[in-house]
């Protein structure tokens, strides 16, 4: 197992939707374990994402007139080739992100689940159905799930296949059409979830991939598209809201996180202690849901910070293409930058490092060690901002009431960990924190899959909601439709208009009791 080899990238590029790709400028992608050059992709003018939206456009209307159970079938192919193709897609995501192998298998099965959760939902959630109308038999009411038409999606590095496509599943078998602009630095992750969906069935101007800048084709992309879903940063997503807001175009977002573990007493130390490396190590920290305050009751506090220092201490850093390392590498100079920043900021300012802290270079150009820190204040930066790296802190707290309040104390509301003696008082924990997600016996994982829940954030970690119905039903717009029979709302012709609207609060009146009313 190996990055692709070159036949396999220009197989790829080919496959931008780009009206003419000899005549734009390229973009080199680097591979990140290494710093070579791994390939060259084209990029996208604003007028390459509008004809892209313009073909999606024309396409979508006649898809819109297939069948959802028609729909399905493309899917349910789709997840089979997604895991029978899964490790050039690994190797690829791998080459591009610099992750470990596991934290790219992530992706695949994450990829794979929605494909069949939503081939298999889809048309259940949207047939047609019968609702109550004003009147028992005069008023028949019905509601229709009618596409949106063109869905924007902007997709991030840092998970940038599932990302691409996983959110563009459900817009797909809602009737929609879909154009992705992938990030700059992992084009190629998203053609090659795009080769796979185009060879289960979907014609291909139906999802078009438009690699290039988010400050042309991201533009291009909000200004033309009928919806917009956006996974990124808070910041980016402010403005991409306000862009859309203008337009009075339907937008959704998962953002940042300032993720929480609270760990009480009687917990199992040992089994969180190895928990606690996926829930915050995962894909380097690079991961908007990945925990980053650890709260522990101060009577196992010290305990736990041995424990959790020795296991971090020992984790396994790769560059490999299989699946012997823990973590990889971060994705850039500028990203390794800045979390070398963070953790000099905590130290000079008092933070105990118990593990980690620095760079690898001895493993990879952009490798940096798990860092776990102790002694944190709130004049540093690790205190309020999101790393998005593979820096925690951990906070002694003296009960569970105050681990709340300090999990609480943030604007950000994304996903949250627990840990407790039992599954009832987890609970009672999690349902106390402001946090789209919570999960009880874990980090991240359960929640994220449950596909028949919705995913998103509270405050400023999003708007909107992925997965479940939710997740299907935003890429729709919501046609009631009431007939009215037998008596219209003047009333019968043969009595005096004063006299039926005299009547009405009586028959209202009556109606509460009559079943389901």
């Amino acid at each position: 197992m190996a990055a692709p080899s070159a036949e396999t990238f220009a197989r790829l590029a080919d496959l931008a939707a780009i009206t003419d790709p000899a005549a734009r400028s390229s973009r080199t992608v680097y591979e990140v374990f290494t710093g070579k050059e791994l390939a060259n992709v084209p990029i996208a003018t604003a007028e390459d994402a509008t004809a892209a939206v313009e073909r999606a456009r024309v396409a979508q209307k006649e898809w819109a007139k297939v069948r959802v159970a028609e729909r399905a079938k493309i899917f349910n192919k789709y997840h089979d080739l997604i895991l029978a193709r899964r490790e050039s897609l690994l190797d690829l995501a791998q080459a591009e992100t610099g992750k470990a192998r596991t934290s790219a298998l992530e992706e695949v099965i994450d990829i794979a689940m929605t494909s069949r959760y939503y081939a298999r939902t889809a048309a259940k959630t949207l047939e047609k159905k019968t609702v109550q109308g004003l009147f028992p038999v005069l008023t028949k009411t019905t509601v229709n799930y009618r596409p949106k038409g063109v869905v924007g999606v902007i997709a991030p590095w840092n998970y940038p296949m599932t990302l691409a496509v996983s959110d563009a599943i459900p817009a797909l078998l809602a009737g929609n059409a879909v154009v992705v602009k992938p990030d700059s630095q992992t084009p190629f992750c998203a053609l090659g979830v795009a080769e796979l969906l185009y060879e289960a069935g979907l014609p291909r101007d139906l999802f078009a991939v438009v690699p290039g800048p988010g400050s042309v084709v991201g533009t291009e992309l909000v200004n033309t598209c009928d919806y917009v879903m956006f996974t990124g940063s808070t910041e980016t997503g402010r403005t991409l809201a306000e862009a859309c807001g203008r337009r009075l175009i339907g937008f959704s977002a998962e953002l940042g996180g300032k993720n929480p573990m609270i760990i009480t007493k009687g917990a199992d130390l040992n089994h969180v202690a190895d928990a606690a490396v996926r829930a915050c190590y995962s894909n380097s920290g690079q991961l908007c849901i990945s925990i980053e305050r650890i709260y522990v009751e101060e009577d196992v506090a010290d305990e736990f910070i041995t424990l959790f220092g020795d296991r971090v201490r020992n984790m396994v850093l790769s560059a490999d293409y299989d699946l012997g390392g823990e973590m990889g590498s971060i994705i850039s100079q500028s990203h390794l930058d800045t979390v070398k920043k963070f953790v000099d900021d905590a130290v000079e300012k008092g933070a105990t490092v118990v593990a980690g802290g620095n760079a690898r270079p001895d493993v990879g150009p952009l490798f940096f060690e798990p860092t776990l820190l102790t002694d944190i204040t709130p004049d540093m930066m690790v205190y309020r901002t999101e790393t998005f790296g593979p820096v925690v802190s951990i906070y002694p707290v003296k009960d569970v009431d105050e681990a709340i309040a300090q999990a609480n104390d943030t604007e950000y509301g994304l996903n949250a960990s627990v840990w407790a003696a039992n599954e009832a008082d987890g609970e009672a924990i999690a349902e106390r924190i402001n946090s789209g997600t919570a999960n009880v016996n874990e980090g991240y994982g359960p929640a994220w899959a449950s596909y028949g829940a919705p995913m998103g954030g509270m405050g400023v970690s999003g708007v909107g909601r992925r997965h479940g119905a939710e997740g299907l039903t935003k890429f729709t717009e919501v046609q009631t439709v009431a007939t009215q029979r037998l008596l219209d709302l003047g009333g019968p012709s043969w009595l005096d208009q004063k006299y039926f609207s005299a009547a009405l609060p009586w028959a209202v009146r009556a109606m509460k009791y009559l079943p389901g009313r």
